[in-house]
């Protein structure tokens, strides 16, 4: 009742000394924040904080991150950029180290221990992966690659490594690989392309000069040195997701490809040398490779490839043939194959 009476006298009381009772007090509105993602907000702190605050950040969930020219402006900041990239650059300086018989200098920050346990990896996944489809040791087919081989590994200095042939029946891949550790991969479609032993020669040297440079170690460090230049740029410029996927890409084309490009291209240089010194014929690479271009339907652009092309690994072989050659002459590899000559006849494949 007494509520009814208030509430109808402050109906029509329109002024005088009791109009105010009559007014709903008035909250304050809350102050407007204006939606951005991720944003930071600069403060200043007081100087009575001392000077070990400096200028700071505030961090409000889903806004927008400071620009770049602002986190310069934090000495920490910057003493943490700093000392992150000298550090790296003397670790890059510290396993700078010379590729045998090529004399690159390269990267390279995997021992030999641990190179040899992700090749163990890598070999037993392969061999699940070909279970079905190796050859039999005793196949003729492997037991001419494994003779092949046998008269490669002497040169190359590697006796060493326990060597193991693998021959995958698969005629339509045109390819062979090796893992480290001395196990060699040879797909049967690329035998009809090597035709005789000298370009079968050339096949295993390239791939017996991977492991002679240790270029799956290169590899391997190369992606740990991206992921970390990566993660580095992505600390620094603020986003680490943008940079991640643009900056994989980018990598990608000016860096890593043209590096196993690199790396094959050494390949093929050691590889002629060597299969030379085991008195092959050096000039029966060049055919193996028209070969394989003309069997090769559609190639990629080079720039987009892991593998130089077809036409430039010729035109390099063409300017290595000279020293291939005196390489030859130094192995007395005329009186060798005056003695291998009368057995060529009873090759089989």
């Amino acid at each position: 009742m007494f509520a009814r009476t208030i509430t109808s006298f402050c109906k029509h009381t329109q002024a005088g000394p009791l109009s105010a009772f009559c007014r709903a007090p008035r909250m304050p509105k809350p102050p407007v924040i204006p939606q951005q993602r991720n944003a930071y907000i600069y403060i200043e702190r007081p100087p009575s904080a001392g000077p070990r605050w400096g200028r700071q950040y505030q961090h409000f969930p889903g806004r927008k991150r400071p620009p770049l020219k602002y986190l310069w402006k934090n000495p920490r900041f910057r003493r943490f950029v700093t000392i992150t990239a000298l550090t790296g650059a003397a670790f890059v300086a510290y396993n700078i180290e010379e590729v045998p018989v090529s004399h690159r200098r390269r990267f390279n920050c995997i021992s030999p221990e641990t190179e040899a346990k992700l090749a163990k990896q890598m070999y037993d996944i392969t061999m699940h992966q070909f279970a079905g489809s190796i050859l039999p040791q005793y196949h003729p087919v492997t037991r001419r690659v494994k003779k092949v081989l046998d008269r490669l590994v002497p040169v190359a200095g590697m006796e060493n490594l326990h060597w193991e042939v693998h021959v995958i029946k698969e005629d339509s891949i045109k390819n062979a690989f090796v893992i480290p550790g001395g196990k060699v991969f040879v797909f049967s479609g690329i035998l009809p392309i090597c035709g005789d032993d000298d370009g079968l020669a050339a096949v295993l040297s390239h791939e017996i000069a991977h492991t002679i440079a240790h270029h799956a170690a290169e590899r391997f460090s190369k992606s740990i040195l991206v992921l970390a230049a990566l993660v580095f740029a992505g600390i620094t410029l603020g986003d680490p997701d943008t940079v991640g996927r643009m900056g994989r890409i980018v990598l990608d084309l000016v860096y890593l490809r043209p590096g196993s490009r690199k790396q094959e291209a050494e390949a093929d240089y050691i590889g002629l040398l060597m299969m030379a010194q085991a008195c092959y014929d050096p000039e029966k690479a060049i055919a193996l490779w028209e070969r394989m271009e003309a069997a090769e339907y559609l190639q990629v652009p080079q720039f987009l490839s892991t593998h130089p092309s077809h036409k430039q690994r010729i035109e390099n072989i063409k300017q290595w043939l000279p020293e291939a050659r005196t390489k030859m002459q130094m192995s007395n590899c005329h009186d060798t194959l005056e003695y291998l000559e009368p057995f060529k006849k009873y090759s089989v494949w």
